[in-house]
């Protein structure tokens, strides 16, 4: 049973989205008191909606707040851009308020309605790059309205936000497939208490425990959901572990990948829109040879598809605050005391918000043709010492001073800078902001089928072939063979793999 809490909420934001938060919260009775809201709006300062007052501006106010412990302050401002959130964050913190939560800009906050529980704790990502662009979710999920979408690595970041944002596409069925019951019992937990706050629309949600791995398997699930679309989120993606783990990168990546195109092309799914990554562009890695032919494979099957079916990819670069990356990892140490490591100070990659990529991802999936390749706008590349500054100054701590930065060098499979697309793709704007057309790179089928019959028995045993089963020295000879990017980077490195 909740307790109730004997705090004053400050909501900064008098529009539409904290006047809703400020009802949810009176209704609640459990987290707090509004004591007021804070904005700069010269006509709203000095008036009360529904008994609160309206304190402003922004910057003077929060400097005058007597805060005790446990008061809190809500950023309800889901269209600002990043700049204004990074003052309002200065000004709260300069003011003493030590717990502050936000309303995140995602697309269906601004078509919809907004509630308590879609706020959560400011981190760094609120503060940092550029401001998201935002997509209005109701009107680009029309497509997906009375349609069972089937999301594979539903627990990953990237997966579970899509299935955050699917709440409000008006879907019949939502699946979220994925191989780690913690995960996907997490987010299966989370849309459950969403709906009963009456986030989104109805939608039954479906968790299926299963790996891609499986042929019969994923051909079974397929054909018994009926899914009208998959988007294919799956993925071992943490580079250096792929690199030590080579053969296990690619049974689960391209032959995972290869069985859900199947069961899709068979059992008539009518979108498949591919999750792929910037470390396809010349590969350097196991990982991103991988997806590389990952996306070849989209670009087969696209010529297999009936009329009615759309194969298509999406590549974008780095996302800001999935599992693994660099800001948890930074945080972490940071919470340790440091050192935060980067790799080289030259080092830099592209950047998005987790909710803006998927929103992009998600918009994409409906206007996307068969056969298609895209990119992700992912606008300046940003240098990952800048970034661990940043975090650092962000936890209240001065960089060389309180936490130290460490440069450790680069490890397996990776570079100083990652392309998002090769100069023959030659990207071309959309309509859509933010959204790019590659001309698609042919590798050639029977190349591709070739490869794939040699990695087989490399991957998954075969009787006639015993001395290939698990031998990484062979996958990467083969590999290296049709990937030259692949090979030019291991004879630069002299790397030397043993067996696993």
């Amino acid at each position: 049973m909740l307790q109730k809490v004997d705090s004053k909420i400050y909501i900064i934001g008098a529009g539409f989205a904290g006047q809703m938060i400020a009802r949810d919260l009176m209704r609640k009775k459990v987290f707090g008191s509004v004591a007021a809201f804070l904005d700069d709006e010269k006509k709203l300062i000095g008036t009360s909606i529904e008994g609160i007052p309206v304190l402003g501006s922004i910057a003077e106010v929060a400097s005058l707040v007597k805060c005790g412990p446990l008061d809190e302050a809500i950023i309800a401002i889901p269209s600002a851009p990043t700049e204004k959130i990074r003052e309002i964050y200065e000004a709260l913190k300069k003011g003493g308020f030590a717990h502050i939560r936000i309303l995140p800009s995602v697309s269906q906050i601004i078509d919809g309605k907004a509630h308590f529980v879609q706020t959560r704790e400011i981190d760094p990502l609120d503060i940092l790059g550029r401001t998201p662009v935002i997509i209005p979710l109701h009107q680009s999920l029309k497509y997906l309205r009375g349609k069972r979408v089937f999301i594979t690595g539903a627990g990953g970041s990237i997966g579970s936000e899509l299935a955050r944002q699917l709440l409000s596409g008006g879907a019949e069925r939502l699946y979220l497939f994925g191989h780690g019951e913690n995960s996907i019992v997490q987010i299966y937990r989370e849309l459950h208490v969403l709906q009963q706050e009456g986030v989104g629309e109805k939608a039954t949600v479906v968790p299926i425990i299963g790996d891609m791995k499986d042929r019969e398997y994923v051909d079974y699930i397929i054909k018994n959901t009926r899914a009208d679309v998959i988007f294919h989120c799956a993925a071992y993606k943490h580079v250096p572990m792929m690199e030590e783990n080579p053969v296990a990168s690619i049974e689960n990546n391209v032959f995972g990948t290869k069985n859900l195109l199947d069961a899709a092309l068979k059992n008539n799914v009518q979108r498949f829109v591919l999750i792929s990554t910037d470390k396809a562009v010349n590969p350097v890695s196991v990982y991103g040879a991988g997806k590389m032919l990952c996306e070849k494979l989209i670009l087969q099957y696209s010529k297999k598809a009936n009329s009615s079916q759309k194969f298509m990819f999406v590549r974008f670069g780095n996302v800001l605050g999935s599992r693994g990356s660099i800001l948890p990892l930074f945080q972490e140490q940071i919470k340790s005391g440091g050192p935060v490591t980067v790799t080289d100070k030259n080092m830099e990659r592209y950047f998005m918000t987790i909710p803006e990529a998927c929103s992009l991802v998600l918009e994409t999936g409906g206007i996307g043709e068969n056969g298609k390749s895209y990119l992700l706008d992912m606008g300046e590349p940003i240098k990952i010492y800048d970034l661990a500054e940043q975090i650092i100054k962000f936890s209240g701590l001065e960089p060389g001073r309180d936490i130290e930065i460490k440069i450790i060098g680069p490890r397996e499979g990776e570079r100083t800078f990652e392309p998002l697309w090769l100069k023959e793709e030659n990207p071309q704007k959309t309509e859509y902001e933010k959204l790019l057309e590659l001309k698609n790179l042919e590798f050639g089928d029977k190349k591709l089928d070739n490869l794939l019959e040699k990695l087989e028995p490399v991957c998954f045993f075969n009787p006639k072939n015993t001395e290939a089963f698990r031998n990484r020295e062979i996958l990467l000879k083969y590999l290296r063979e049709d990937v030259p990017s692949l090979d030019e980077y291991y004879k630069t490195t002299k790397t030397t793999l043993g067996y696993l």
